[in-house]
């Protein structure tokens, strides 16, 4: 693609190098973004910079914070007794979006993936330990994506857990709600059967 200015190249190059944004994806913005006034783009640039200098992770659960502990830790009205863990950020994103859920979280950064170079000393597994070791946490719900990935992650946590004889629960999995059986795969669909509950 040929591009009327050097400078609409690069911010174009930039851009379509987040996830999600192709080239004229980033086109579209670069060009909404000339449109504006130049305070857009400063505050726009400044609130990029700000992220990255002055960003924390909670010191307990690893989620991104203004704060050392972030407003899920700190809230009183959580039921600090039930800790989720999640992969990332965007899993508790996902669930707080839910209303359903008003326990903690905790972050592990990533799954136990030896193809990709990751293994357990990579994520954060030793913080969860030590949260436990404190006997104030009854449930670890395990909150992991159903890859083969997530379940060995969920399996080694699980070893890891045991002998702090705390409740251990994992998301449900199968069909989802509004989906037909005729379309839904022989893995999600046999698991279904498998975890069925009691009709009520």
């Amino acid at each position: 693609m040929e591009y009327p200015s050097k400078l609409v190249e690069n911010a174009v190059t930039e851009i379509s190098r987040l996830p999600g944004i192709g080239k004229k994806s980033a086109l579209r913005l670069v060009l909404h973004i000339l449109k504006q006034d130049i305070s857009f783009s400063t505050e726009l640039s400044e609130s990029i910079i700000q992220l990255r200098n002055n960003i924390k992770y909670c010191k307990n659960c690893h989620c991104i914070s203004d704060d050392v502990v972030c407003n899920i830790c700190g809230n009183p009205k959580r039921d600090h007794r039930i800790v989720c863990v999640v992969e990332d950020t965007n899993d508790v994103l996902a669930i707080e979006n839910t209303n359903q859920y008003f326990g903690l979280y905790h972050i592990l950064g990533g799954v136990i993936s030896p193809m990709d170079g990751v293994g357990p000393s990579e994520l954060n597994i030793d913080s969860l330990v030590k949260r436990l070791s404190k006997g104030e946490v009854e449930e670890i719900i395990l909150a992991l994506s159903p890859t083969m990935e997530g379940d060995t992650t969920a399996f080694y946590l699980s070893k890891k857990i045991i002998s702090f004889g705390v409740q251990m629960s994992t998301i449900a999995r199968g069909i989802p709600i509004g989906g037909e059986l005729e379309y839904a795969d022989e893995v999600t669909l046999g698991r279904s059967i498998q975890t069925r509950i009691a009709y009520k």
